[in-house]
């Protein structure tokens, strides 16, 4: 009786469970159902029809290209370059479907045996067997994005990751599916697609990888930092060993093959997200120009374009191989003068008197050393000072600009705005300083313009202008010739002052202002003579711009970064047009002011680039000094080159107190290490080094004498004197009699 009674119990309770199970079974079917119903009829969000899917395309960044095909820069919401299928190399789509999805090629975009594989090792069971998506799963993952829905979150996005990759693979093929993915995938550090993350880790791209470094990106798709190659190597080996393995098991790889490679160790050449950090000032320029080009391209045609979402491609006028040279000049030059300057600034108190001023307005935290990441000519270095020692350290510092252009079209072919765009982002190429004696050659032209002649006499005599505060102007040297006047091209030759103000007075101000004007130079409101040594600000890129016009044949031309911005397909959205020139002077003009910027390379205030630094090239060029060392100037032309630089600290207070602040010999030897560069490289030598085109008696002017006596004297010693005359150091050449000038050939 009991034990029948038990037995009825126990049946009893074996169809109560069994009753219980079909109804949880029947609910949770039917729940499932009504998920997936809600789901399909947009419940949880619309899902992307048939015509969204078969538009799918990744964003990507705008890649910018240098005159000579090197990547300069990107632009980018994502730091995302897709690449194309037959790039993609065997061994990396076997590496991620023999890790991802082993069945991919068979599924319909979903895996009912690894979902199968989830519930029962993963729920029953308690092991972790993975998540169950495809890589078409992902693919929609990555597109789309999951939303939050609360506590139904993970089963409404996995439905709609379902529902959407069945849609999406009867769209597009597998291998199609496949290439999305791979471009879209994040790979950590704000990069995504493996283009970009070929680049990051290996600077190298997707279609170059080997073995083990695809199977190092495609480790990392698991956990992007926990398995970071830079930043957890041992847990980056051990994930990129293990992809090795199943890629053995699928058959893709054979043992002895792949235990080989498991044995290798992680060899990275990491690329920085700045990439080639010289040009960094000029692809910030670049992109505020192709930001006007995509706003008139969508004026004229209504078409809108994301510069940072497009996949643009920016090609530049910028040669990066003389953007090299230029940086190396600047820090081979600004390394060694840097300590040059401390040492000045320390002998002359300065240093002193700033960290006595600094004190008196600082707060007491300044003063506590901690750990700053500072810029110096090694590179970014952390050091332990104070905020007080930072300030002081970026304040003392010196900075150079570079810019260097072709006259003939205006394309920039070098710019450096200073020593680091990400810690220093002031761009000094458009900086406006002191110009200094750079700015005479444009007096001297003006005047040429107006009817004076090379061989016109100048006073070279010290006055005063009590018109004018008392100012008494001075030459550099400090000497004077109150009996010898100077001729027009050699007081330009030897960039002397006394005669340049006398020059000024005689050309008149409103000519000299016309001459500006037509050159694009900013309004001249100050109505003093020191206009006429360089005490106006001009910026590098305007001056450099000007003195295209002596290399150009009296021609300036604007000054152009961009050749051509395709689309992401190659379309071209925009392309350089053969530039419209402006002329500002005659021929005969440029080229008598070429000839005496010539000598001053020769003889004059720019000798040191033939003495110390043996260039030989044809070059014309002239050096400025600012008041007080300020400034430091040098440019220098050929028929296809104008080279430019600018040196000086970020205020005009700090600066050298002697001559190793002059133009000479702080900026000139940027430019000559440029030129040394150019002459060893026959390429870039054939291109810019051209020689100059002169016409017959062009330099004429060079056998008139650059000194005339004056008075009586001066009068009879120019009829009858022959011989040489000394003024100061410097030999006169010799003076021809009267009967040697009549009846002698030249």
């Amino acid at each position: 009786m009991t034990f029948t009674y038990m037995k009825l119990k126990y049946q009893n309770y074996i169809r109560q469970f069994f009753k219980y199970l079909v109804v949880f079974i029947a609910t949770l079917i039917l729940s499932i159902s009504l998920l997936f119903l809600m789901v399909y009829i947009g419940f949880f969000g619309s899902l992307p029809n048939k015509e969204t899917l078969s538009s799918i395309s990744n964003e990507q960044a705008s890649l910018v290209f240098s005159s000579d095909t090197i990547l300069i820069g990107k632009y980018f919401a994502e730091n995302r370059t897709n690449i194309l299928w037959d790039e993609v190399p065997v061994h990396l789509k076997n590496a991620l479907i023999a890790t991802e999805d082993k069945r991919f090629y068979t599924h319909k975009g979903y895996d009912t045996q690894s979902y199968l594989r989830v519930i029962f090792k993963s729920l029953l069971f308690g092991k972790t067997s993975g998540g169950g998506s495809t890589i078409t799963q992902q693919l929609v993952k990555n597109l789309y994005g999951r939303s939050d829905y609360s506590i139904l979150s993970l089963p409404v996005n996995k439905i709609k990751e379902i529902m959407i990759a069945s849609r999406i693979e009867a769209i597009y093929t597998k291998d199609e599916l496949l290439l999305l993915y791979l471009n879209s995938v994040p790979f950590g550090e704000n990069v995504y697609g493996v283009e970009t993350a070929s680049h990051r880790y290996f600077n190298k791209s997707a279609s170059q990888l080997k073995i083990e470094e695809s199977a190092v990106l495609v480790g990392l798709l698991k956990a992007n930092t926990y398995f970071n190659p830079r930043l957890n190597p041992k847990n980056s080996i051990e994930r990129r060993n293990m992809v090795l393995n199943l890629m053995e098991k699928e058959q893709y790889l054979s043992a002895k093959v792949a235990d080989s490679l498991q044995k290798l160790p992680i060899k990275l050449n990491y690329e920085t997200a700045d990439l080639k950090a010289t040009a960094g000032y000029f692809v910030y320029q670049v992109k505020k120009k192709t930001l006007d080009l995509l706003e008139a391209v969508k004026n004229n045609t209504g078409k809108v374009y994301n510069l940072e979402k497009d996949g643009l491609k920016i090609y530049t006028t910028l040669n990066m191989q003389v953007q090299e040279l230029a940086s190396d000049a600047i820090q081979k030059q600004l390394s060694k003068m840097q300590i040059v300057l401390d040492k000045e600034l320390e002998n002359h108190q300065f240093k002193k008197q700033w960290y006595v001023k600094q004190k008196l307005q600082a707060q007491p935290n300044d003063f506590k050393k901690r750990k700053i990441e500072v810029l110096d000519w090694k590179g970014l270095q952390t050091k332990n000072i104070s905020k007080l020692d930072s300030l002081w350290h970026y304040y003392k510092m010196l900075n150079a600009s570079v810019l260097i252009a072709n006259p003939k079209n205006g394309a920039v072919i070098s710019w450096i705005g200073g020593n680091h765009f990400r810690t220093l982002p002031f761009d000094m190429v458009l900086s406006r300083r002191q110009i200094a004696s750079t700015f005479k050659p444009i007096l001297f032209a003006s005047a040429l313009e107006n009817g004076f002649t090379p061989c016109e006499y100048l006073e070279n005599e010290e006055k005063k202008y009590p018109e004018f505060d008392n100012w008494e102007p001075k030459n550099f040297d400090h000497t004077s010739s109150p009996n010898n006047k100077v001729a027009l091209w050699y007081a330009l030759v030897n960039s002397m002052n006394l005669p340049t103000v006398d020059l000024y007075f005689k050309l008149g101000r409103e000519k000299l202002l016309k001459t500006c004007n037509q050159l694009g130079f900013p309004p001249i409101k100050v109505n003093a003579p020191s206009i006429a040594l360089g005490t106006l600000d001009l910026s590098l890129f305007e001056i450099v711009k000007a003195y295209g016009a002596f290399a150009n044949n009296g021609k300036t031309n604007e000054l152009l970064l961009i050749d051509k911005i395709t689309d992401a397909k190659g379309n071209i959205l925009f392309e350089r047009n053969k530039p419209e020139s402006k002329e500002v002077f005659s021929i005969e003009t440029s080229q008598i002011i070429t000839a005496i910027l010539q000598k001053a390379i020769d003889e004059g205030t720019g000798t040191k680039i033939r003495n110390q630094y043996a260039i030989k090239t044809a070059l014309a060029g002239k050096t400025g000094t600012s008041q007080n060392y300020s400034d430091a100037w040098f440019i220098a032309y050929t028929p296809d080159l104008v080279l430019g630089t600018w040196v000086g600290a970020s205020t005009p207070d700090v600066h050298f107190y002697s001559g190793n602040g002059s133009g000479s010999t702080l900026a000139l030897p940027i430019v000559a290490q440029v030129l040394k560069g150019i002459e060893k490289d026959a390429e870039l030598s054939k291109n810019y080094l051209t020689s100059f085109a002169k016409t017959d008696g062009v330099d004429s002017f060079t056998q008139c004498e650059p000194y005339r006596e004056t008075g009586i004297e001066g009068f009879f010693n120019r009829l009858f004197k022959s011989g040489a005359k000394k003024d100061g150091n410097k030999k006169k050449p010799e003076k021809k009699s009267l009967f040697d000038k009549l009846f002698k050939r030249n």
